[in-house]
């Protein structure tokens, strides 16, 4: 019986969800603020629409109560509103200064989604010299179908916000499904023609290899987390390295998902699961993460384990 209870608790005491995930269901929820759009199929278009939040969440999507601030720069750009955009490159530039890419690791809702399901129970396809060098691909797209694009179609007076409109698949999960599957919007099923499945198909893909590879969309396709990771070495919160403890034992790197080279560099989602692993504590959390949660550097931010604890068990 003792047996027993003892196996309970522990599969209760590994499953409780740690303070990252809860942070990153809390964001998620606070975005989606508007349950009544879930069930008048409608999307919200008050105030808070002008206010662009931190991660990725689509402007389209029936509880979104703020903006896609990639969505946004994108119509701003296409559209020659100048104002408009240097409104949305401050937003871009303040969230950045203070968090980088712990907006990636922490606040956006499509990075929980994949969060969730690479924790699936199946093979998985690990970081390589090919996965590191695929991570460089999302700036081309920043600079392609962010920019560029968006700016060619803007001066010919057409709005072509060409990165949501052909590639994310965080908007067709949330805002075009979100929709579609309300039975008030029925009509527009009519509507539905090549673009759409082929949307589709980009979103299945991804959703697929979420289960497979940690967190594919973030690593080598979002914009969002390209423009964040200049940002990664000035970031006010986020994970910081005491060079003075550090031996460069590159422990830390070998057990980061995350085609990273260097705790902190412009891949480094600042999730802070590299902190329990390092043998003199030379990495921890810089700014105002240290303050609301102290001790935090003792914990495994990925596991819900201690790091004592992590030493008398088998990781997840």
């Amino acid at each position: 019986m003792q047996n027993v209870f003892s196996k309970t608790w522990l599969w209760i005491k590994n499953h409780i969800p740690n303070r990252r995930r809860i942070v990153q269901v809390f964001a998620a929820l606070l975005y989606n603020a508007n349950l009544k759009g879930y069930i008048t199929g409608n999307i919200y278009k008050g105030a808070s629409k002008a206010i662009c939040v931190p991660g990725m969440n689509c402007y389209s999507c029936p509880g979104a109560i703020g903006a896609c601030p990639l969505g946004s720069l994108q119509n701003a750009l296409s559209g020659a509103n100048h104002s408009t955009a240097f409104y949305v490159l401050g937003i871009l530039l303040l969230y950045g200064l203070i968090f980088g890419r712990t907006i990636c690791g922490w606040l956006c809702p499509f990075g929980l989604l994949q969060d969730l399901l690479f924790k699936i129970k199946t093979f998985k396809i690990t970081k390589s010299k090919f996965t590191y060098a695929l991570s460089y691909l999302k700036y081309v797209l920043l600079v392609v179908l962010v920019i560029i694009l968006p700016l060619i179609y803007g001066y010919q007076n057409i709005a072509v916000p060409a990165f949501c409109k052909y590639i994310c698949p965080a908007g067709t999960f949330g805002g075009a499904y979100g929709l579609l599957l309300n039975p008030n919007n029925e009509s527009l099923l009519e509507m539905l023609g090549a673009l759409f499945t082929w949307k589709s198909m980009v979103m299945v893909f991804f959703l697929v290899m979420s289960v497979l590879m940690f967190r594919p969309f973030c690593r080598f396709i979002c914009p969002l987390g390209a423009i964040y990771s200049f940002f990664n070495k000035l970031n006010l919160v986020g994970i910081g390295v005491d060079e003075k403890k550090c031996t460069k034992c590159g422990i830390c790197v070998k057990q980061c998902n995350m085609d990273v080279k260097e705790v902190g560099d412009h891949e480094c989602i600042q999730c802070g699961k590299c902190i329990p692993s390092c043998p003199v504590k030379a990495i921890h959390f810089k700014g105002s993460l240290a303050y609301i949660f102290p001790g935090y550097h003792k914990e495994n931010l990925e596991d819900s384990k201690t790091l004592s604890t992590m030493e008398g068990e088998k990781h997840e």
